[in-house]
């Protein structure tokens, strides 16, 4: 549910990696690759398109003799062509000519090992696909002798019926990671804005056809957030009955076109192996359940603390093909070190992530801040975060990390204007009239009947209505 303060050791000098390196207009500076060069390669080149922009994945599978250190080569046919942003490589250009160099963690390449690459890009005049890569300077030619191009199969944003209604799932529709952003149907960024409940075994009652109609009417929220509990009186106690729970609220939140986060709320113990088989078992029933939903996104872990990245990484790459069994296209967001925090609440920073992301498609990263506890350094991490990572904050708070204390509007309207900048969708804690300064409602509202309007209402309450209710301008051109 909240982070706990943990002294941020060296966090001024540690230096994220470079993973977006560009040298634009000039000659790339990159370090020699000493690695013997690949006797065969196979390349996919897979791009989705939008007017001066797009966003292209790069699949690089070896066929020949083992490598260590590798530099893709590709040059692009139209010279208004340009490299913004990418990930999992190190890039350069000059000219219309590019290069990709490998990262620590995905520089081995044995026989018939594949590694996935990425970047953003703009566009002026046309943009069509590379026709020719080379991996350490020999051509991919899709085997090890002589042979076709490489295998290169360019997409462009779908065409899609205008919105059926005005909610943010009926324009939005599917949603799905490009690049760094969260993007909709017309493969534009986009922010979602709304709010979390609080434990489903505490306070259900506050999730009723009254309350929900003021959050996507009153309020005009985007996003629904349902924090499930695992322990503390929650779903380990009965599977079946938690798990219908969630599923209603689901429903409910279809009904209304919002957005429904699904939340497997891990937070004691932090360690996410902890409930590994109940994740598993929840996620293929919800995910089989929702599968056909486009409103649905899966947070796998909450709060993981007190254990590695690496720990967290393994556990969300066993999860992560659990829910794609069932549901390939949705949006799956993973937990970060230190509560949620990128690492930082334990004396880390972001470039754990950045520079060993998950091994998976179509996900988000989660960070959690709470607004009275959490400062400049916290807001430092996710300013270098947010341009090489998909950012996703499903859980903050106005006030401390207890939950309570002084509501910090300036310290809220900072991080707010900071996640706006760089569109990272965010769910407030907590749309519940707990006895703590963080809910939205005054204590004994769940009791009654009236949710809309600001009589009901915290100060924070009033605050986060004001700051949602904003009209969001999705783009679907």
């Amino acid at each position: 549910m909240k982070l706990l303060p943990r002294p941020l050791r060296g966090r001024a000098a540690l230096a994220i990696g470079a993973v977006a390196a560009l040298t634009l207009g000039g000659v790339a500076v990159i370090p020699a690759v000493t690695a013997a060069a690949a006797t065969g390669c196979a390349v996919t080149y897979t791009a989705s398109t939008w007017q001066g922009g797009f966003s292209a994945n790069i699949s690089i599978k070896n066929l020949g003799d083992p490598v260590n250190g590798w530099t893709l080569g590709f040059t692009f046919p139209d010279s208004g062509q340009k490299v913004v942003q990418g990930w999992s490589a190190t890039y350069g250009q000059n000219g219309a000519a590019v290069t990709a160099r490998s990262l620590s963690y995905n520089g081995s390449l044995a026989t018939n090992a594949s590694t996935t690459i990425g970047f953003n890009g703009s566009w002026t005049g046309a943009n069509p696909a590379p026709t020719s890569f080379t991996l350490n300077g020999v051509t991919c030619t899709g085997s090890t002798t002589p042979g076709p191009t490489p295998t290169v199969t360019p997409t462009v944003t779908p065409t899609v019926p205008p919105p059926t209604d005005g909610t943010p799932v009926g324009i939005n529709g599917q949603l799905r990671v490009c690049g760094v952003n969260l993007c909709n149907q017309y493969n534009k960024p986009i922010q979602l804005r709304g709010m979390s409940t609080h434990g489903l075994q505490w306070f259900a009652k506050c999730y009723n056809t009254a309350s929900l109609d003021a959050l996507a009417n009153d309020w005009k929220a985007d996003l629904l957030r349902i924090s499930m509990y695992v322990q503390e009186d929650g779903y380990e106690t009965n599977p079946p009955a938690f798990t219908a729970q969630v599923n209603n609220l689901v429903d409910m939140a279809e009904a209304r076109g919002m957005y429904a986060l699904i939340d497997f709320h891990t937070l004691t113990p932090g360690d996410p192996m902890y409930n590994l088989d109940r994740a598993k078992t929840f996620f293929a029933a919800v995910s089989t359940r929702n599968a056909a939903k486009k409103n649905v996104i899966y947070e796998i872990a909450n709060e993981p603390n007190g254990v590695s990245w690496s720990t967290i990484k393994s556990y969300a790459e066993q999860v992560i093909p659990v829910i794609r069994a069932n549901d390939p296209d949705a949006v799956v967001v993973v937990g970060t070190r230190g509560w949620s925090s990128l690492g930082v609440s334990e004396g880390g920073n972001e470039s754990e992530v950045v520079n060993n992301p998950v091994n998976a498609a179509n996900v988000m990263y989660t960070f959690h801040f709470y607004a009275a506890s959490h400062g400049d350094s916290y807001r430092a991490a996710v300013s270098r975060a947010a341009t090489r990572i998909p950012l996703f904050v499903t859980e903050f708070g106005t006030v401390t990390y207890t939950g309570g204390g002084t509501v910090d509007l300036a310290s809220t309207t900072t991080w707010l204007n900071l996640l706006d900048q760089y569109k990272i969708s965010y769910a407030d804690w907590t749309y519940s009239d707990a006895d703590e300064s963080s809910a939205a409602f005054k204590p004994g509202t769940c009791s009654g009947s009236t949710y809309a309007g600001t009589a009901v209402l915290t100060q924070s309450g009033t605050y986060m209505r004001d700051r949602i209710r904003t009209p969001d301008a999705f783009p679907t051109g």
